[in-house]
């Protein structure tokens, strides 16, 4: 069982830092292929493996630097039973790669961790494409596919479940079930639009309210991700909701998700820029903000900046 299953550090109102857009980094900067951007994959040799410990080690390190908390987020977003079935896996291969990758940071966290608190963080993805919401469950059908994964999550040592990149409410609330029937705490994390809207149209708000009321407020808290700071000026400042948005990993470019599809370079965008982005956010509409990433085209240099701008020194 996760020594911070039952009480989650980043709930106290400290900073945590996470890592940057992983599949992004492991593809533009180190040049793996990551078919469906199954970062996983790479627990198939030492060489891959490697690679996932220095990427993740790069950030724990600078966590240390800045004397904050640490969420290590698991390289699955991938493996769920219809993607892991894309690539090749069985159910049992997929299970022991959601074992193994947990195992991987279990060793990083013992290897790093101090005085200062080390999450580890069983990461599920959506089962459709996250950028188009053209295809639809049931909250129940939601619940159903992700118990698979999150049962297994749930049997290592992780102490949550964080599902990134969710373009629709009723598949978060059946996560959201789906964790509590593991007795998992779970982040819900929704991704957005230039528009600040979900990409149904659902407006952030709403989302936040609907998933809360149909589940008892069982998510530990909400966050935001693959969406650029640009894109949250349409969020209105102190709606009540907004208590429940605590983090926040921020795409580097501010395209448009069709124009990211589209996009045949990497776009990393600003570090400086971004950092002080996120320090505005967190003085007006987000000011419960403590767990601070990044998404897509981020990398360390990016979340250097973004802790200089937002991080008081002690």
């Amino acid at each position: 069982m996760g020594i911070y299953r039952t009480q989650l550090p980043q709930l106290d109102g400290g900073v945590f830092l996470t890592d940057g857009g992983i599949e992004t980094t492991l593809i533009f900067h180190e040049g793996f292929e990551l078919p469906y951007f199954a970062a996983f994959e790479l627990l198939k040799t030492p060489q891959g493996r490697d690679a996932l410990t220095h990427y993740f080690v790069t950030y724990v390190k600078l966590a240390g630097l800045f004397d904050t908390g640490f969420i290590l987020e698991s390289p699955t977003w991938r493996a769920s039973s219809d993607w892991g079935a894309l690539l090749g896996y069985t159910k049992e291969t997929l299970a022991q790669a959601n074992r193994e990758a947990i195992a991987l940071l279990e060793v990083i966290r013992e290897a790093h961790s101090g005085r200062l608190p080390v999450v580890v963080s069983g990461c599920i993805g959506p089962r459709f494409d996250g950028y188009l919401p053209d295809k639809s469950m049931t909250a129940e059908d939601a619940r159903h596919y992700h118990s698979i994964q999150i049962e297994t999550l749930a049997s290592t040592s992780a102490d949550m479940i964080c599902a990134l990149t969710l373009n629709r409410v009723e598949e978060a609330i059946g996560i959201v079930e789906a964790a509590r029937e593991a007795a998992m705490p779970v982040v819900i994390s929704f991704t957005l639009e230039t528009d600040g809207r979900l990409p149904t149209g659902q407006s952030l708000g709403d989302a936040v309210v609907q998933v809360d009321e149909a589940t008892a407020g069982y998510a530990a808290y909400f966050m935001i991700n693959c969406a650029h700071p640009s894109h949250l000026e349409t969020v209105p400042q102190d709606a009540p909701w907004l208590a429940r948005v605590k983090g926040f990993r921020a795409n580097a470019s501010s395209l448009s998700h069709a124009e990211l599809n589209d996009a045949t370079t990497l776009d990393d965008g600003d570090p400086h820029q971004l950092g002080q982005q996120y320090a505005s956010l967190m003085s007006t509409r987000l000011k419960g903000l403590n767990v601070l990433g990044g998404c897509c085209g981020t990398d360390h240099r990016h979340l250097e900046q973004i802790a200089k701008a937002c991080i008081k020194p002690r």
